[in-house]
């Protein structure tokens, strides 16, 4: 079994950026050589997430909205009030929607549906810099 792994910088984020990653995940595969396996992305940071969506303005603009309902940026947290930095919606956000996800990959593509893609969802209120790790597995 052969382990490739890569880390891909994202341009600066904001609160609720939502970004495509699927070709870049599949450039990590192509360039791993690995044509049958898993292609893994791990978002570097605790409050960015990697969520598979159907990348199109309505359903991305309704994630954002539904995680403003689900966890209300204005609401105090605990996180804030040890911390004074008022992300704790930032937090709680990443823990539910998680930092990785696996892809299975055949003949060397992503196997995704028509309508998957990988984004990651930038979560915290400061603009960051982020980096996604690829990791591929497989022969």
């Amino acid at each position: 079994m052969t382990v490739y792994t890569k880390k891909i910088v994202l341009p600066k984020t904001h609160e609720l950026d939502i970004i495509n990653i699927t070709d870049r995940v599949q450039l990590e595969v192509e360039r791993s050589g690995i044509k049958n396996g898993i292609a893994h992305a791990f978002v570097i940071g605790s409050t960015g997430s990697i969520i598979m969506l159907e990348y199109e303005p309505g359903l991305v603009a309704d994630v954002k909205t539904a995680l403003e309902r689900i966890v209300p940026s204005s609401v105090e947290y605990e996180h804030q009030r040890l911390w004074h930095d008022w992300n704790g919606h930032s937090h709680i956000r990443a823990s539910f929607l998680g930092p990785s996800m696996s892809v299975p990959i055949q003949a060397g593509v992503l196997l995704l549906g028509t309508w998957q893609q990988m984004v990651y969802v930038e979560l915290d209120q400061k603009p960051r810099n982020r980096e996604v790790a690829i990791t591929v597995l497989g022969e």
